[in-house]
């Protein structure tokens, strides 16, 4: 089962990526292991896939080490893989408790100070004490990642994602 939701996701996220980028755009995916058979599998069809797509793959080896997987996934996103300068729209998705010290005067603050254009802020009372701000952005890849990185590292923020998409429409 496990294994289904990993090939499903695999070819997903190559189904969204971008065709018509100036630039190839970079994908990496983690591997628990390639002593594995099926996961060799996996990584060569992701490969065949990527390269049919025009899109650079890079494949991790966890060597069934938990650790060292999250470890080499967080050294993908250090090194932007999957971003650049391209624009992008963004949804950043926060979670907080609102009795914290002036926090959403805190990101009200960096939002209006954002190096991106902030399209729309929408702010959720999830319950007596938590909240969730759900910001739109669009800007240069980069951009975006490095305001959402400070958005979500904010003190008092509890839990924070960013899901970006492309601006360009396929045709």
């Amino acid at each position: 089962m496990r294994r289904g939701l990993l090939i499903v996701g695999v070819l997903l996220l190559l189904s969204v990526i971008p065709l018509y980028a100036a630039a190839p755009p970079t994908v990496g995916l983690s591997l628990s292991t390639l002593n594995n058979p099926f996961f060799v599998d996996l990584r060569d069809g992701a490969q065949a896939a990527a390269k049919k797509m025009n899109v650079n793959l890079v494949v991790v080896d966890a060597q069934n080490d938990s650790a060292r997987e999250a470890s080499q996934i967080e050294d993908l996103i250090q090194k932007k893989v999957g971003k650049g300068n391209e624009e992008v729209v963004g949804v950043i998705s926060l979670l907080y408790d609102h009795r914290t010290h002036h926090l959403s005067d805190v990101l009200a603050d960096m939002q209006h100070k954002a190096s991106v254009g902030v399209n729309a802020s929408l702010h959720i009372h999830l319950d007596v004490h938590n909240c969730l701000e759900v910001i739109v952005v669009r800007g240069a890849a980069d951009k975006v990642h490095e305001v959402a990185g400070k958005l979500i590292a904010t003190k008092g923020v509890q839990n924070g994602r960013l899901i970006t998409t492309t601006t360009e429409i396929k045709r």
